[in-house]
């Protein structure tokens, strides 16, 4: 079975709170987030390794803008990774990067599975088990139910509270059937559709369900400055085997 991982890279991680061109002391390469520094290595090449090391995966295409491809090749050039790494041209937003990279992809993929370039925590085993779950169904993604009680709203009115059992909270990986991918994005450019995630592309596709794998909270996506203190320390259990 050919596994293609996409990994969308090219957004500027505003949300970092520096401008797009700015570079905090330490990093390598351009400041935004999925280059930022964890253990002297950017987030994204930690994200890189993880699926290099996962069994079932035979590539891994990454997105960029096409002022980083270059600096960026030379990175994974340098971390010599055991699996296939190629790097295209991302695009504006998260879908057309990821369009992008699923347009590259040899026509003989069996699934392709697309993951945050910041969520480096994804454990090994969550890859297996959702990679089989798509191979099995077609369609899945990584969640968790979330801890908090949840409440719809209107403004600043409570409106509902919705039972957390009927809720996920959806990660990465998602996991597709290669043509199933295809004909989401096909149907979402016809419809002029943007979506938040791959899911939400295959959700509209008739007869086509999408099933959970339940994820971890370490799982996280490093968005905002507080989230890299928590990242130092995952990857400190991670390495302490913890």
């Amino acid at each position: 079975m050919k596994v293609s991982v996409i990994i969308p890279a090219a957004g500027l991680g505003t949300r970092m709170g520096r401008n797009p061109g700015d570079k905090p002391a330490g990093a390598q390469g351009p400041g935004r987030k999925q280059f930022l520094v964890l253990d002297d290595k950017p987030i994204l090449l930690h994200t890189i390794r993880k699926f290099a090391s996962a069994p079932a995966v035979t590539e891994i295409v990454v997105a960029l803008r096409p002022e980083d491809r270059e600096w960026a090749a030379e990175l994974v050039a340098a971390d010599n990774p055991s699996k296939p790494v190629r790097i295209v041209a991302g695009g504006d937003s998260r879908q057309e990067s990821v369009e992008n990279a699923l347009a590259s992809l040899a026509p003989d993929t069996d699934l392709v599975a697309v993951h945050d370039a910041v969520r480096p925590f994804i454990d090994l085993d969550t890859i297996a088990r959702v990679i089989e779950e798509a191979a099995a169904s077609g369609a899945a993604i990584v969640g968790v139910v979330p801890i908090d009680t949840v409440k719809k709203v209107h403004r600043n009115k409570i409106r509902q509270t919705i039972p957390r059992e009927h809720l996920v909270l959806a990660q990465t990986p998602q996991v597709f059937r290669y043509g199933l991918l295809h004909q989401a994005f096909s149907q979402a450019r016809q419809d002029g559709f943007q979506g938040t995630d791959e899911a939400s592309l295959v959700e509209r596709l008739e007869q086509v369900e999408v099933s959970v794998v339940p994820g971890n909270d370490r799982n996280i996506k490093i968005t905002k400055p507080a989230d890299l203190d928590l990242a130092r320390l995952y990857l400190e259990r991670e390495r302490a085997g913890g």
